[in-house]
């Protein structure tokens, strides 16, 4: 298999994560190498889902097999009171100067003691105690790296995390404990790490299925681990002129200092531009035609006859993550488009959640 090895570079806004060029953060250099993509397009095979009134006799029960990539799958390892204990290698601001808030990325050393899939999620202690002298909650986040890491040796894992801050309703400011603890961490401090958790946002076992992303902000997370691993690396389900999915990404971010991780996500369309389809919705700089502020349901909205149609489907999944009010957007765009169909679009989207392919990790 054809491959290219490419240095990334880490300055703010880029591929910061994969810690490839030497920082005040890393000490050491790293490279990345992935397959060309082929820019011809392969066939599918549809697989239209349908119901069926079953006259006869119910069979035997059988024991549900999940659609996801969950054998082997480890859960709960660690526990807060004994969390797996990882030192910060790499961190750094990846949204611009003039974005509405912070958002980090940091890659943590692991040892290959915390063994997650695409989709999990890790909890972090911050360190110190709460105002009752007790140590601090978990928080949980969902990871930004794939399986291996950024560093391609199953040894690490990755957070892409906003820095909280607001001011409350007596006009303080207030801090969030957690963020603020992992967006101020330095090369070489400690970070308690409980988990990993999490089957809901695992990937299809069907390497060819079509996935569709839904992200707004740090809801990025989850997908950047199955884009890596679909694009940037070399597995055997998604080798070279063998794959035939689509993933196809809608990210919703607030201005255009705020899109996360674009160059990776521009260098996955270059690489792969008949599987990976990506649009991007900054509600606070663009406008569709009538006028209206470009949120993810806006941009969905024209697509909304072809995501249908893979709605449809069953080898297309949906995943979702981030905001909890984006759901209603889509099941506005939705609704109508079921209705000339004569399906209702609640009762459809009960059957897809079911075939766990309509899955949601919202906040």
């Amino acid at each position: 298999m054809a491959a290219v090895t490419v240095s990334l570079s880490s300055s703010p806004g880029s591929k910061a994560a994969a810690a490839l060029s030497p920082s005040p953060c890393s000490h050491h250099q790293y490279f990345l190498s992935y397959p060309r993509r082929s820019s011809k397009a392969a066939g599918r095979a549809v697989r239209v889902q349908v119901s069926t009134t079953e006259t006869a006799a119910a069979p035997a029960k059988k024991e549900k097999v999940s659609k996801k990539q969950e054998e082997g799958i480890v859960t709960n390892k660690y526990k807060p009171k004994e969390p797996y204990v990882g030192r910060c290698l790499f961190n750094t601001r990846i949204t611009g100067d003039n974005a509405p808030g912070e958002t980090w990325h940091m890659v943590f050393s692991t040892e290959g003691e915390v063994p997650y899939r695409e989709g999990q999620s890790i909890g972090v202690i911050a360190d110190g105690v709460d105002k009752d002298g007790k140590p601090h909650k978990l928080r949980l986040y969902s990871i930004a790296s794939s399986a291996i890491g950024d560093f391609g040796d199953s040894k690490t894992v990755s957070l892409c995390v906003k820095r909280l801050v607001y001011t409350n309703d007596q006009g303080e400011i207030v801090k969030g404990v957690c963020s603020n603890f992992l967006c101020d961490l330095k090369p070489g401090s400690e970070v308690k790490m409980t988990g990993p958790v999490g089957k809901e946002m695992l990937m299809p076992k069907d390497p060819n299925a079509t996935i569709i992303m839904l992200a707004t902000g740090t809801g990025i997370a989850p997908f950047r681990s199955f884009l890596w691993k679909m694009f940037f690396e070399e597995h055997q389900d998604y080798k070279l002129m063998q794959y035939t999915g689509l993933a196809w990404l809608f990210l919703g971010v607030p201005t255009s200092d705020t899109l996360l991780y674009k160059e990776e996500l521009e260098r996955m369309k270059e690489i792969s531009p008949d599987n990976f389809r990506l649009d991007f919705a900054v509600s606070r700089e663009q406008t569709n035609a009538a006028g209206e502020k470009m949120y993810i349901q806006t941009r969905m909205a024209e697509y909304k006859e072809e995501l249908w149609e893979l709605l449809k489907k069953d080898d297309t999944y949906v995943y979702m993550c981030g905001l909890k009010g984006m759901e209603k957007g889509i099941d506005e765009i939705m609704v109508d488009l079921a209705a000339k169909d004569g399906i209702d679009w609640f009762d459809y989207k009960k059957q897809l959640k079911k075939a766990e392919q309509w899955n949601v990790e919202v906040y």
